[in-house]
């Protein structure tokens, strides 16, 4: 059995709960406790590792991360980092072993700033919107395909970007996802109140309007608590926007449909940049990724399927970005 079909076939389907138009119906898995790395935040806050830009001219789809300590690390599928020339969210997930340096894929969520505000990146409170989430899994999975690459169609994730600020009527300097989210951080914090990790639940199925939206779910609980409030603040933005007030819960059996449709959905494997493998899925029902490492799925993420429009990513699965004037790299460990 390929590893999200065991993976999904070992959790248990828990009672939902619902917040005006979001429903989160929770996943039980088999292990609990440490999970034997630390998360990108706390690795961070801590100052065992760090994250900068690639060069002093930088370039926007590649970060720098240097894990100073003996632990692995993991980064997390959409979760942003704020600071230096821009900020960024990460393309896919990552576990970084201990004492290691790796160029990881980004992309851009600030399109009116390149200039420096600090030399080490910060890791955020949120992640990208799931909306946005589904639709970049599309490109990185055609980048990979194509050339090996993790990139994502940057014009398009600025145009997801412009399009939420305009419809939540934002306004921002630099164009910043960043400002989205601190303008509609009250509403934001009403849903995040509202749901809670539950003891073992190791993650979640999320839904709007009654319609089965997206999957994660992570090797433990202990890190599924930790980020579960960006997830739930992912997909609040996109309820926000689509906010009903006859927002019904999904019945139990789409959601379990929902999970079949990953478990038959094909699998293409990948040499992960770091530790593992990357698993890419993709069928006219779900598209997504995941990490597989250590003998486990260490994060999962995965969305049902809205077909994107727009442009495609270009040759060789790469695009041409705007700013800055720089050579592109390849992601690589150093």
């Amino acid at each position: 059995m390929q590893p999200i079909a065991e993976a999904l076939s070992r959790v248990r389907l828990g009672e939902p709960v619902q917040f005006r138009n979001l429903t989160v119906f929770p996943l039980f898995g088999r292990s609990s406790g440490a999970p034997g790395y630390l998360l990108l935040g706390d690795a961070l806050e801590q100052k065992l590792a760090h994250v900068t830009e690639v060069s002093e001219s930088g370039a926007v789809p590649e970060l720098l991360f240097v894990n100073d300590a003996a632990e692995k690390v993991l980064l997390v599928d959409g979760e942003e980092l704020v600071g230096a020339r821009q900020n960024r969210i990460l393309n896919v997930t990552l576990l970084v072993g201990g004492k290691q340096k790796v160029v990881i894929p980004v992309s851009c969520v600030e399109q009116g700033r390149w200039a420096w505000k600090s030399r080490h990146f910060a890791s955020a409170d949120r992640a990208l919107f799931a909306k946005a989430r589904a639709k970049k899994a599309w490109q990185v999975n055609a980048s990979l395909r194509e050339s090996g690459s993790r990139y994502a169609n940057q014009a398009e994730i600025w145009s997801d970007i412009s399009a939420k600020a305009a419809c939540l009527r934002v306004q921002s300097s630099t164009q910043a996802m960043a400002d989205i989210y601190e303008q509609q951080s009250a509403q934001l914090e009403d849903y995040v109140k509202a749901f809670r990790p539950q003891p073992g639940q190791a993650g979640a199925v999320f839904a709007i309007n009654g319609r089965v939206t997206g999957v994660e779910l992570f090797d433990s609980d202990a890190t599924f608590r930790k980020f579960m409030e960006k997830l739930v603040r992912s997909y609040t933005m996109d309820a926000i926007e689509e906010a009903s007030p006859e927002a019904n819960p999904p019945v139990e059996e789409s959601v379990r449909r929902f999970l079949d449709d990953m478990k038959s959905a094909p699998v293409q494997r990948f040499p992960a940049l770091a530790e593992g493998e990357d698993l890419r899925i993709e069928s006219d029902a779900v598209v997504g990724g995941a990490l597989y490492a250590e003998n486990r799925l260490v994060h999962l993420c995965a969305f049902q399927v809205e077909k994107p429009v727009g442009r495609p990513i270009g040759r060789g699965g790469t695009i041409d970005f705007d700013i800055p004037a720089s050579p592109r790299r390849s992601s690589r460990r150093m």
